[in-house]
């Protein structure tokens, strides 16, 4: 059977791709948005096979993240290597804005953020000339459009890493592709024979984004738009094409000289719903009259490649069947590659890289003892009232909660875990699933009206405008869908996700589980809330207002 490249490489929440290749090795970073342990990195030597080996941002190196609606905090990482250096710039804003750290090994540690006073706007981007002179861009309101009124576009300076300055003035060299677009964005840059060649991504996250390309001689210049512009989309395959949002792109040359793109998408399921969120997408690229063409022949990302020859087969233990072909969408489910599939007894005191934080955990709300994991009933929970975003906001660490989760990588998914708990008052405790922007499902255990209970909460937001957009306000919502009586102290609790199906179950054991109820999962899709992120699912516990020195214990989690 032939070698493939299956679609997508990194399955789940793991969006704006970056990558670098350094001899035979492959790195990649993404964003993370307001989860911590911030920035994964992977790693692969065929493209196909990837393997997480840290995160670039960690409260060991100064971290700080707040959790809000979800959408804010750290995004659209470039990862570049040049001189034995790694370099990640990024923004996070829930911290002081722009950003770079370092590391002489992909796997860490990384350096403390060095913070970028003289940069402004978002997406900066750093590019190293065949020259060793380092480069920095980024997006802005920064071309006239002739009327004295900026509009959005790309800025270039020459820059200092040293030192972590700009050298000179920032330059405006592009301002868009399509003028009636939106959002020019991200922008990355290569010298690639006689031209500077510019990538960035237009027309928003959503169903309109698209990878448009520009080139120019001088690297100062004013880039010529691609005639062909954009070089990569599905927003014209209409609103049922199985993959959308495709966009974002990054580039990396293979030791042959081949060109791939890896580029952000998302998998549409049941034809309306996107609730992995934005995955890892890659095609390959080639080069005609001077300018890259994308996925060849078809024009569209495919769900699989041919492997590349000239790279060694990387097999493991988590790729399951090698080259599994995906014969029928609707039916089958899509190669996870081992990406979420999670089996944890909390035998041992470090969380492996698949679990994540809702904010820097700053208050001691969990422990792991006795092979299990503890979580306190502090006052934050889940659901609080959605904050306006503001870049380099002033830092708080009020903005944490007790609930360790996982990306949900599979578009059928099941999650399950035992928990021990007994309510004494408003607390609560359970099993979450979790979208932005206050859209979640809980199955947890509570005291209502006075009787121990099981219950599954539905939690939805109406808003009205983003939160990163002035006079942004919401209001949330809170419904009961079911409710049983539940006295025991243990309970196994379990999510079984098929597509948009949510079968909800309970028991004594995992043997004997009852469904409580069938959930509908498109009152948390995010088409409803904007796509940036992608579906959360872990375990929880809080005061619901109150400080609590109650905790809920968890013996064991399992995502299948």
């Amino acid at each position: 059977m032939k070698k493939k490249l299956i679609n997508p490489i990194i399955p789940g929440f793991y969006p704006d791709p970056s990558i670098c290749r350094v001899g035979g090795d492959y790195y990649l970073a993404c964003s993370s948005f307001e989860l911590c342990p911030g920035v994964p990195i992977f790693h692969s030597r065929d493209l196909a096979h990837w393997e997480q080996i840290c995160y670039a941002m960690t409260p060991e190196n100064g971290f700080h993240m707040e959790r809000d609606s979800g959408v804010g905090g750290v995004m659209a990482p470039t990862l570049r290597y040049h001189d034995g250096l790694f370099y990640i710039i990024n923004a996070n804003f829930s911290d002081k804005g722009n950003y770079i750290v370092t590391a002489e090994d992909p796997a860490g540690p990384w350096s403390e953020p060095h913070w970028l006073d003289d940069v402004p706007g978002i997406d900066a981007s750093l590019f190293f000339d065949d020259d060793g002179q380092a480069y920095i861009m980024g997006t802005g309101d920064v071309w006239d459009n002739g009327t004295g009124v900026k509009e959005r576009g790309i800025w270039l300076a020459k820059y200092d890493v040293e030192h972590f300055h700009m050298l000179g003035e920032p330059v405006t060299i592009f301002n868009s592709a399509l003028r009636v677009g939106s959002s020019p964005e991200s922008p990355h840059l290569y010298h690639i024979g006689e031209y500077y060649y510019l990538i960035i991504a237009e027309g928003g996250t959503e169903h309109y984004h698209a990878v448009m390309a520009a080139r120019s001689k001088e690297l100062f210049g004013f880039y010529e738009g691609n005639p062909a512009n954009p070089v990569m989309t599905h927003r014209h395959m209409g609103f049922k094409s199985p993959i959308i949002n495709v966009g974002h792109a990054d580039f990396v040359e293979l030791p042959d000289g081949s060109w791939y793109a890896v580029m952000l998408a998302s998998r549409l399921i049941e034809g309306k719903c996107k609730i992995l969120g934005r995955e890892t997408f890659i095609c390959p690229v080639v080069w005609e009259r001077d300018w890259p063409l994308f996925s060849p022949e078809t024009g569209k990302v495919e769900w699989e490649y041919d492997a590349p020859e000239c790279l060694p087969w990387e097999a493991d233990a988590h790729s399951g069947e090698l080259g599994m072909v995906r014969k029928d969408f609707e039916e089958k489910d899509a190669h996870s590659g081992g990406f979420g599939v999670v089996h944890e007894d909390f035998d041992k005191e470090e969380l492996d890289l698949c679990w994540s934080f809702w904010g820097r955990p700053y208050h001691d709300f969990y422990k792991i003892e006795n092979s299990a994991l503890h979580l306190k009933c502090i006052r934050q929970s889940l659901i609080e009232e959605l904050r306006p975003m503001s870049f380099g906001a002033e830092k708080s660490e009020e903005y944490d909660t007790a609930f360790l989760a996982c990306r949900q990588c599979s578009i059928n998914t099941t999650v399950t875990c035992g928990m021990k708990f007994l309510p004494e008052g408003q607390e609560s405790a359970g099993l979450a699933i979790v979208q932005a922007m206050n859209h979640q499902y809980h199955l947890e255990r509570a005291v209502s009206q006075g009787r121990q209970v099981l219950r599954l909460m539905l939690y939805t937001a109406d808003y009205n405008v983003p939160p990163y957009f002035p006079g942004f306000t919401s209001e949330t919502h809170r419904e009961v869908i079911a409710e049983v009586p539940w006295e025991a102290e243990e309970i196994v609790l379990q999510f079984g996700i098929q597509g948009e199906h949510f079968a909800v179950r309970y028991g004594e054991t995992r043997e004997a589980l009852k469904e409580l109820c069938v959930a509908d999962g498109e009152r948390i899709n995010p088409e409803k809330v904007g796509c940036m992120t992608g579906t959360m699912i872990g375990m929880y516990a809080t005061g619901n207002g109150e400080d609590c020195e109650t905790y809920a214990e968890f013996g064991w989690f399992e995502m299948r």
